[in-house]
Formats: C-alpha cells, structure tokens, sequence
C-alpha cells in the first residue's frame, strides 16, 4: 500500500516554491528545483506532493539518501544472471525508478560532488548511461529533479548551483492567521488522512488536468524579439555566468504562459518568473562604501568610536551592549606561521588534542571485490582465476573551517590585521592542497558566515580586506553553531577547525567541546596577556599557537 501523502493542494502558503514546482512539471527542460530554506518550511510535504500532480497514471516519489553510492544510483550487473545464465543483466538504479516521477534529494549540499554532476546530466538529457568494463548500457530516465539545502550547513558549488533551472528561498515566518491554519490542516491530516485527501481530490484533479493542458501548449507558445532581448538584457546586468540563465528564463517564461492559457509570452511572464532564475546566478557587483562611510572619526588612539556613558548604559539596558559601527583593518603581510604542527608556547604543556568524531572523518582503506569487473574478465570461468577489486579512496575531502574572531579587541596592534593574514595563510595552503574552506566570523554581537564552503580561492586579500570588526565576542555562540555545522559535514567530509581569537571574551565554555582536530590561533599581541587563549585551549582541548611568543 503506497502511504498517503499530504496533498499539493492543502499547503499554506509559499507560493514562489509552489509557482516554481508547477512550472518545472510542466516543462521539465526547465531543469531542477534547488530548495533553500530553514526547517519546518514545508520543502519536503511540497516535494511529496507533486508526484501526486502530474499529468498521467501515478508516479513514483525516490528520494535518494546521502550515503546513496554510484551503483545505487545508476544501476550496476545482475550478479545472480551472470551466475546463473552467464549473460550479462543490468540491474537498475534509483535513476530508473524515478523515471516519469520525482527524485528528491534533501541536503543535496551534503551529497559528494560527483553524484550531484551526475544527477544534473542525467536531469538534463534525459538518459542514464552506464558504461564499465566495455559493458554499456542506456535508459530513460526523465524526472522531476528537487534539492533541498540548508545554507547553515553549507553550499553547492558555483558550477552545480548555476545548472539547476530554478532556486527558490523560503522562511518559515508566518503570520499568526497561516500558523492557525496550518495547525488545524495538519491536525486533519493526522486524526484522518483518507478523508482528508478525499476533500483535496477535486483540486488536484483539476490541478493536474491544468498543468496537462498547458503541456500541450507548449509547441504553440511565441514570443517577439523585444521580449527575448528583455531577457537578454536583464540577464547581462546580472552578470551571470554563460547563457544557460537565458535559455531557461526563455523556457520559464512560455511555461507562465500555457499555465494561464496563453500561447503568447507577454511582460508579464518574463518579470514573474525572474527570482526563481536569477537569485542564484546574480553577480551583481556592489560599490564599496567610501573610506568616510566605512569609517566613524576616531576618538581614540585605537581608531573606533567608544559610545558615551549614557550610550553604553542604553546599551547594555536594552541587551546590545558591545554594539559599535565596524572598523576596517587591513590585511597584515604573510605570518611565518607553522600551519602542520601547531606548537604549544608560555611553558603549556600540550592539550590532548579532542578527536571526536574521528570515526566519522576516514573513510576506512578495504579493499571491496568489484565482482562486476571480476565476472565481465571471466570470459565464462567459475570460479574466476582472478579476482578484481573496487579502487578505494584513502581520503574524504578536507574542509578547512576557520572560526574568525571579529570583535573590537582584536583592533588593538593590528591583531586583526595579523589574524586576518592567518586566514590568507590557510586558505594558500588549502588551495596548494586542493582543499575546501569555510569562513565564520563572530563579533559585534552576532556570529555570521563570511565565506560559504567552497574549493580555497587562489586569491582572497582584497576580500580579506574588507572584512570588518566591531563590538563584543559572542564565542559561545560561534562554537555552538560550530558543532552543529560540523556534525551535518562530518558525515561527508574530515574537517580540520581553526579558531583564530585573541581570548577577550567572559562567556563560560563548559560543556562544549568541537569534533575532530582545532587548532586555536591566539592573536593577542601585549606582553601582558589579559586574554584567555591558553585557557580556552584547554577547555576546548584542541592545538595552541600564540603569534606574539
């Protein structure tokens, strides 16, 4: 018995998803639909619901789970066909299950680039190809392509965001009215689901019958030069990438068009469907703020604003305190910095460094029988003379997840500038090594990711440059997100964390500890130390270096 889904039709709310989600059903060369947003912002009842949507007799929803290998997802040899008959069978994958249906990906930012390269091939062309050991074989494979992702926990890569047709960005901010209505069809939904998509039967009825029609438009659907160069335009001033923006902004438009019955693209179509196509190819380039809008007049030898006794007091009354304007520093030169064995300095002895987790960073080094390869050079033997195996990958990928403090103390010497150097440093050796990185910073109150993980830029000072520091050090906070980042990547990837601080913080760090190998960078440069990096050190029981020993 296939399990009854909540229907398409009884969602509240989010209507750029629900928009995006119709138009790729009905012309599915769109592409794929990238989905971000928090929990609990209805991605996945979406997902779900549209294969109840499609024009056509019922299809199948495969979702394709995060530890998904390349054989499960193509397909790979009918073992027990080539003991038995000694031919050649091809067993299918999750690519041919989810042929004229969906395939949901949640987390796809968390699935290995290469199964990610592969879905979006196949989404495009419509036809899986497996070719191994001169054994090929090729099926149809035509679906729905949906990917979710939360942004916390990472991004794709520029190549693969740019190569799904739609991206669409939710919140999950309702209204007390939609909270209500929500509760109460959910609740519905629960005490009794038949009932409940019985009064939603007529609507999706309607709702596939609408997107059938509109599929048989498509052919008849024109569109006049002056709308085409509109596009043109629009996507020029984006300054996207190539012209696979403008080819699915076509595409997206005459899809409007046959959804409202027209087969004629008007203005209209174009400027409703720009967001689901552009909001992840903008490159839209932002003028810096001038050095006097960057900058308050000092009045102080540090070169930040120090708010009044009464501003201070307002502050802290209303919870802001350690706010302030932010200041720019600029990069430091490169630091004569040790970055493969992070030394203990002031006499410490050195922390055992805290390794959990570890399990979960290597990939175990066993050698698998590829029986695949194996039986195909057989040529008919059994047992086979010689045994084949898999090639195994020592390593997981690395993510260099660097913990940067930007808050105000670290102005003092030009700390900022020297822990700013540090990341340059890291992010060298990152890109020498092939490696990923990820920059947070934490400062001013707030903690916020600077840099989304990505392969390590050849080039980062001018960005580095801009980066600014302001008010209090929310440490605790940064490490708790921390954990949580690094929990959700360490199933895919070994992350190695640098917490580049000067120790000025009060907050209590009991009971956090981070997972795999840290390393505190300790900026702080006095020869009195009124920070605690070696204390933290210990609490966290990570690496220690200081820059001024």
């Amino acid at each position: 018995m296939l399990p009854v889904r909540f229907p398409f039709c009884a969602v509240c709310g989010q209507q750029p998803l629900k928009l995006a989600l119709i138009l790729a059903a009905i012309n599915p060369a769109i592409g794929g639909v990238l989905v971000t947003g928090p929990r609990g912002s209805a991605k996945s009842t979406l997902a779900r619901g549209l294969a109840d949507i499609l024009p056509g007799e019922s299809h199948d929803f495969v979702t394709l789970p995060l530890a998904a290998s390349e054989e499960m997802l193509v397909g790979t040899m009918d073992l027990q066909q080539v003991l038995s008959n000694q031919q050649v069978a091809f067993n299918p994958g999750l690519l041919a299950k989810a042929h004229n249906g969906v395939l949901y990906v949640d987390e796809v930012n968390l699935l290995p680039d290469s199964l990610v390269d592969l879905l979006l091939d196949v989404a495009a062309s419509g036809v899986n190809c497996v070719e191994r050991d001169g054994i090929s074989h090729s099926h149809e494979s035509r679906f729905l392509l949906l990917g979710t992702m939360n942004q916390d926990e990472g991004e794709l890569r520029g190549q693969l965001l740019d190569r799904f047709g739609f991206s669409v960005m939710l919140d999950n901010q309702y209204s007390i009215e939609q909270r209500i209505e929500i509760v109460k069809l959910r609740d519905a939904f629960d005490t009794d689901p038949n009932s409940f998509v019985a009064q939603y039967d007529n609507a999706q009825q309607q709702l596939k019958q609408t997107i059938s029609n509109a599929r048989s438009l498509l052919s008849k659907v024109q569109c006049d030069d002056g709308l085409r160069k509109m596009i043109a335009e629009r996507c020029f001033a984006a300054n996207v990438d190539g012209l696979r923006a403008d080819i699915v902004w076509f595409k997206a438009a005459t899809a409007h068009a046959v959804w409202h019955g027209r087969v004629e693209v008007t203005e209209q179509d174009i400027l409703a469907v720009e967001e689901l196509v552009l909001s992840h190819r903008r490159k839209n380039t932002v003028e810096p703020p001038s050095p006097q809008e960057q900058q308050p007049p000092p009045n102080n030898k540090n070169g930040f604003t120090r708010p009044s006794p009464k501003q201070a007091a307002s502050k802290k009354a209303s919870g802001e305190w350690g706010a302030m304007v932010p200041v720019q520093q600029k990069t430091a030169d490169t630091l004569n910095l040790s970055l493969n064995t992070a030394s203990t300095k002031l006499g410490l002895n050195k922390p055992e460094p805290n390794r959990q987790g570890d399990s979960q960073q290597r990939k175990i080094d066993t050698k698998q029988a590829d029986w695949f390869a194996t039986l195909v050079n057989a040529f008919g033997q059994w047992p086979p003379k010689n045994l084949r195996f898999k090639k195994t990958i020592q390593k997981s990928p690395v993510l260099n997840m660097v913990l940067l403090d930007t808050s105000a103390s670290t102005l003092k010497q030009q700390q900022f500038g020297k822990a700013k150097a540090v990341v340059m440093q890291i992010a060298e050796q990152a890109y020498l090594l092939r490696q990923q990185i990820c920059v947070f910073g934490f400062g001013n109150q707030q903690v916020s990711m600077l840099m989304a993980k990505q392969k390590a830029p050849k080039q980062i000072k001018q960005w580095l440059d801009d980066i600014t520091a302001a008010g209090g050090t929310p440490l605790k906070d940064m490490l708790t997100r921390a954990v949580n980042y690094q929990q959700n990547l360490l199933k895919t990837m070994t992350i190695k964390t640098w917490l580049i601080t000067d120790g000025r913080t009060s907050q209590d760090l009991q009971g956090i500890s981070l997972l795999g190998e840290v390393v505190l960078v300790d900026v702080e440069d006095s020869p009195v130390k009124r920070g605690k990096g070696p204390d933290i050190a210990r609490q966290l029981g990570c690496d220690y270096v200081s820059l001024s020993a």
